[in-house]
């Protein structure tokens, strides 16, 4: 990958995140670059854009949840250092991407580098859903009890999640399926569910 390129995104984007709540700290954007670029290996496709689309897949956090997707991607777009590096036709694809991403989204991404960036920040692990889901409840509803906790990161895991959820897995890599498949299998076992979420509460509160 190109140094200089590296090095802006580090030290100027990736650190953005550090003011971002803690389910978007810059450790989940490693993890999400990680994950890129395992899966592009599969993929005919430029290296340096899909580390790229991976660090500023979330960026627009900064301007609010709800449309994160579209100003992230416009954030991307409107960032002319990039403009060194690729060509109008390669950031709009970027930006795309970005767009895309969106667990919640019906229509598949427009690109093979959207379904990337998609199926990695997806990261289906049981135990890191179940810990970003608690540690976006401390973030964005901080009066709610230990019970109303437990009952909401229930109620999210089971819409974005279970068999009926709204998350769909564009490229079927056999990390995610299996990812999928354990937390089926723990949603029939509430009793377990709930024991697991509640630790995580624990730990966090204990942390605050």
């Amino acid at each position: 990958m190109n140094t200089s390129l590296k090095t802006y995104l580090e030290t100027n984007i990736i650190k953005m995140y550090e003011s971002f709540d803690l389910a978007h700290q810059p450790n989940h954007v490693y993890t999400v670059i990680e994950n890129s670029i395992l899966i592009a290996k599969d993929y005919e496709v430029n290296s340096d854009m899909v580390f790229t689309i991976a660090c500023y897949h979330d960026i627009g956090m900064q301007f609010g949840r709800k449309d994160h997707h579209l100003t992230g991607g416009q954030f991307l777009f409107n960032d002319q250092f990039l403009v060194k590096y690729f060509d109008d036709d390669q950031r709009i694809i970027m930006k795309e991407a970005i767009e895309d991403h969106r667990a919640s989204g019906k229509e598949p991404p427009r690109s093979i580098y959207g379904k990337i960036i998609a199926e990695a920040d997806r990261d289906i692990n049981p135990d890191i859903v179940i810990e970003r889901t608690v540690q976006f409840g401390f973030k964005h509803y901080p009066n709610l009890s230990k019970a109303e906790h437990v009952e909401r990161a229930m109620s999210h895991i089971k819409e974005k999640y279970g068999p009926n959820g709204y998350l769909k897995l564009w490229l079927k890599t056999k990390k995610n399926q299996d990812g999928l498949d354990q937390i089926h299998h723990l949603l029939k076992q509430p009793k377990k569910l709930k024991s697991i979420i509640e630790n995580h509460y624990k730990e966090f509160n204990k942390n605050l």
